[in-house]
């Protein structure tokens, strides 16, 4: 009883005191979760993701899986007992220093899982205290790799880094880590605070400028609306200049279409009887009003010698009539007399007079 049970303690004790001699120098590390070291009574069962490391007479003898299992008393010993679930450790706070000399504090959370167990038992004293120290000092290297921005802009490429640079190291350790995540960030007071002033000054900026590019997108409406204004209004009075023209034109052909029939008419009542002593009429009126009208619009006035006599005044415009009556009258009687001498004429002369009738 007394081999069994030195058996059984005996490498409980030695562990117990490696433990010992390293925490007098070093923090202590987290102390992983398995399921103590078993007696071998021969017939064990070994629970779901755990593996337990059998040695016979002192050398690796094999690995007991999960369920039943049969060992020989005495000669077959648990040594090892390593569990294949995910493990959490807490990485404790460290300070660092960035690309720019700033020192911070920081802290993570290690996520690992045991991939060999084999290796895990014999490959490194401490498996969960190796790579947690190696973790630290993954994240100092590369934290020194980084300024102080871009440290909160990359955390993500961060901890990859730091996964990656832990899984190279830990491999002939039987050991994967799945992932690593930084907690918190602590930045000495002096730079937090000139942090918010960068911040509040990017801020200001911000404002200033959308404050800058509002002012010049209204400039722009309003002289884009002035423009619009200003060629609309020019489209306007042209369309104005050209109705004012064609009303004009329409209003100049209407007068002489109703001037060229007053005189058509005018003609027609001189041709009936009584013409003349009508025409004389109208003369002597149209001479009156005009004498009525004399010296309202200017102080200078021109007069003839006979001024009141309007008799001789209407015998003078009758007269001159008359004479342009009988130079027609005989223009018409020769060109009638020529038609009668000549029946048929050339036709370029046809040609003519139908030019001249038509002028």
């Amino acid at each position: 009883m007394l081999a069994r049970a030195g058996l059984r303690v005996g490498p409980g004790l030695v562990q117990r005191s490696q433990q010992l001699k390293r925490a007098a120098w070093v923090a202590p590390a987290p102390h992983r979760l398995n399921s103590g070291l078993p007696m071998n009574i021969g017939v064990l069962f070994v629970p779901q993701q755990e593996a337990w490391v059998v040695e016979r007479m002192g050398k690796f003898h094999r690995i007991l899986e999960p369920g039943l299992n049969f060992l020989i008393p005495l000669l077959d010993r648990i040594r090892y007992v390593q569990s294949l679930k995910e493990i959490v450790i807490n990485v404790p706070e460290q300070s660092a220093v960035t690309l720019d000399n700033v020192t911070l504090q920081i802290d993570g959370v290690l996520y690992l899982r045991v991939m060999d167990p084999y290796k895990a038992s014999y490959g490194v004293e401490d498996p969960e205290y190796a790579v947690t120290q190696l973790a630290q000092t993954t994240m100092r290297s590369e934290l020194g790799k980084l300024s102080l921005d871009r440290v909160f802009r990359e955390r993500e490429s961060l901890n990859a880094n730091i996964v990656d640079a832990i899984n190279q190291a830990s491999d002939c350790w039987g050991i994967r880590c799945l992932r690593y995540e930084i907690k918190d960030i602590h930045v000495p007071p002096r730079v937090k605070e000139s942090m918010q002033m960068q911040v509040e000054a990017e801020r200001r900026k911000r404002a200033t400028v959308l404050e800058s590019e509002g002012t010049r997108e209204s400039a722009i409406n309003v002289a884009e609306g002035q423009k619009q204004a200003q060629i609309l209004a020019s489209e306007a009075e042209k369309a104005e200049q050209i109705n004012k023209a064609a009303g004009e034109a329409n209003a100049m052909l209407v007068k002489a279409r109703a001037k060229a029939e007053a005189i058509q008419l005018l003609a027609a009542a001189l041709a009936q009887q009584h013409g003349n002593a009508a025409a004389s009429l109208s003369v002597a009126e149209q001479y009156v009003n005009a004498f009525s009208k004399l010296a309202k619009d200017s102080n200078t006035v021109l007069l003839p010698a006979n001024t009141g006599d309007v008799t001789n005044m209407v015998a003078q415009a009758l007269g001159i009539y008359t004479t342009l009556t009988k130079q027609q009258a005989v223009k018409t009687r020769d060109e009638m007399s020529t038609a009668r001498k000549d029946p048929q004429p050339p036709a370029t002369e046809v040609l003519k007079a139908e030019e001249a009738s038509s002028s």
